[in-house]
């Protein structure tokens, strides 16, 4: 996800510290991934630098000046130009989980108690999910179906690689 273009979203609704910005993304983005300050300020500087944003006012107090930003004409313009962009769909065509079933079968390991144990760590995070999902707003429902949709079609992959397991080690060793 593009921090940038999330700040700018933020931005457009009223002018924000850094530090209210990491509140907001962290609260409606970052469940499992909040940002680091750094994170913040890197993304700040490098928005204030773009022209995509500027400095609306500057507070005094102890500590650090705290600056308030506020989205730029060119801020709205970028952050609507990619709202109105597809996301480019992700085929997995090199997935790391095929690798480990191919590289297991290429040196004689068990492929099959890989995919086992794969399965039953995608099991625990849809229960997990599944948990979230049962005591969360809409907003955390919905990426918590996202996520659980793309499991499910995972765990389809591992039962279809499971049932042609043997034929994928003849074409592995042949």
């Amino acid at each position: 996800m593009s921090i940038g273009h999330t700040f700018l979203g933020l931005l457009e609704s009223s002018p924000r510290h850094g530090y209210d910005l990491k509140r907001a993304y962290d609260e409606r983005f970052g469940h499992s991934r909040p940002l680091h300050f750094g994170q913040v300020y890197s993304t700040l500087s490098r928005l204030l630098r773009n022209g995509l944003v500027e400095v609306d006012s500057v507070e005094a107090g102890e500590g650090p000046e705290r600056k308030r930003y506020a989205i730029t004409e060119a801020g709205v313009t970028d952050v609507q130009r990619w709202l109105s962009q597809p996301e480019k769909p992700e085929p997995y065509l090199q997935s790391v989980l095929y690798t480990k079933v191919v590289l297991a079968l290429l040196t004689g390991r068990p492929a099959a108690d890989l995919l086992d144990t794969q399965r039953a760590e995608h099991l625990r995070l849809m229960r997990e999910l599944t948990r979230r999902k049962a005591h969360g707003d809409l907003a955390d429902q919905l990426i918590c179906d996202h996520a659980l949709f793309h499991l499910e079609a995972d765990l389809r992959w591992l039962e279809l690689t499971t049932a042609r397991l043997d034929e994928l080690a003849k074409e592995v060793h042949g």
